[in-house]
């Protein structure tokens, strides 16, 4: 099934040949993965693979840590992202749905961009390492989780803190 070189690249094409209900299962388990731009670790997960009579529905659950940058002091850290997807790869193109996948002519799917795509959608737009993240310095750019820089961080010290009044 998957192969080294391209370990999310399944081989369907014996699923196509089972009749209308037919399923397999394919776990998959990596310590560390690439998919496509994104690197992730601790990667666990299967894909649930249905013969229907317009294709094949795919039907994955996984979870993996990726590394993210906090929002407020730049800082990376691990953050755990779990995501589900379903999508049909049509045999033909009367089949497709509103995602456009049609099987390929050598059956073989590559699920990495799938995977990755469903990812980025789980991870946070703003994520922060802490809630209670204190960001950095608005003068010196000081990490202010590691040291107080002296500078005030109140936003009326601004030059624009005069417009605040007008509203």
């Amino acid at each position: 099934m998957p192969n080294s070189r391209k370990p999310f690249r399944t081989n369907v094409g014996f699923i196509v040949h089972q009749e209308v209900g037919y399923s397999h299962e394919i776990p998959f388990e990596f310590e560390s993965a690439k998919l496509e731009d994104l690197e992730v670790s601790h990667l666990v997960g299967s894909i649930h693979i249905g013969r229907t009579p317009q294709g094949l529905i795919a039907q994955g659950k996984f979870s993996a840590d990726v590394a993210l940058e906090c929002a407020r002091c730049l800082r990376s850290f691990p953050q755990r992202l779990n995501w589900k997807f379903t999508e049909l790869f049509a045999i033909n193109k009367d089949s497709t749905d509103e995602n456009g996948l049609l099987l390929p002519e050598d059956m073989q799917i590559d699920f990495a961009p799938i995977l990755r795509e469903y990812a980025l959608l789980e991870a946070p737009i703003n994520p922060l390492h802490d809630p209670a993240c204190k960001g950095l310095c608005i003068e010196c750019g000081q990490d202010l989780n590691e040291k107080d820089c002296g500078h005030s961080q109140h936003p009326d010290d601004s030059p624009f803190s005069i417009l605040q009044k007008l509203l």
